[in-house]
């Protein structure tokens, strides 16, 4: 049809070989009258000083980031919906009842960043194994405005006790509209084609959202793990994939 972007990739799977359709996923450059450089993809522990230890792979945000002379410079994605979901890698589990977990969303005021309003702050459980996890602004919280950007915090402070210093992530996200014609496109659409739309018009959180959610009911799915991997791989989240 030439809406969608796809490649092949071959899979080896219980020595069959497949041919998985693999969706591009288009990132949108940075909107004008974004907030400053800023974000952070990864949590950075550090080896043997005070703070969170050290891990084999970081906590992590699964969100696109710009980088320039090897530093992060915006962590940023759109979603469409009034109350996204995101997910993280957390590298700790819940058999360390000292560490403490917590999800904040701000609205970010660009020309005034210490004016920044909390719109949702929750704690969060961490998971029974090192993986993914999916985090959801309750259908409680206020909406996500249209065009208004969002700041958001994962904190993980592993030393309650001590006051050490906190592992954390932090980007910025926008809820924007589609056109007409893609949501009506969008209503019809089963879930693998909903995917490859959202892939393909730069909508970060649903695209990730909706393979996360295909992935979760179709687990031996080898082409849906390929997709997985190709998705954060696009946006150089390869140990993460």
């Amino acid at each position: 049809s030439g809406s969608d972007a796809y490649g092949g990739l071959r899979l080896r799977s219980d020595s069959k070989t497949i041919l998985a359709q693999v969706t591009t996923f288009n990132q949108p450059p940075i909107p004008s009258g974004f907030p400053p450089p800023g974000g952070r993809v990864r949590g950075g522990a550090k080896r043997g000083g005070p703070g969170c230890p050290l891990t084999k792979t970081d906590l992590t945000a699964l969100v696109p980031f710009t980088q320039e002379d090897d530093s992060v410079s915006n962590v940023w994605g759109q979603t469409t919906a009034e109350h996204p979901s995101w997910f993280f890698y957390v590298p700790y589990t819940k058999d360390l009842p000292s560490y403490t977990v917590e999800f904040v969303l701000q609205e970010q005021d660009s020309k005034e960043v210490d004016k920044n309003k909390q719109v949702y702050k929750n704690a969060i459980a961490l998971p029974d194994k090192p993986g993914v996890i999916r985090v959801s602004l309750p259908t409680t919280a206020p909406a996500l405005a249209v065009d208004k950007q969002y700041r958001w915090f994962f904190i993980i402070n592993c030393d309650r006790q001590e006051n050490s210093p906190w592992t954390y992530v932090e980007g910025v996200i926008q809820r924007v509209n589609l056109s007409q014609p893609t949501v009506k496109e969008l209503e019809t659409a089963e879930p693998r084609k909903r995917y490859a739309i959202y892939a393909q018009k730069g909508i970060w959180y649903e695209a990730l959202t909706t393979l996360a959610e295909l992935r979760q009911k179709n687990p031996q799915d080898a082409a849906l793990q390929a997709e997985w991997r190709n998705l954060l791989r696009s946006i150089r989240l390869d140990d993460v994939a």
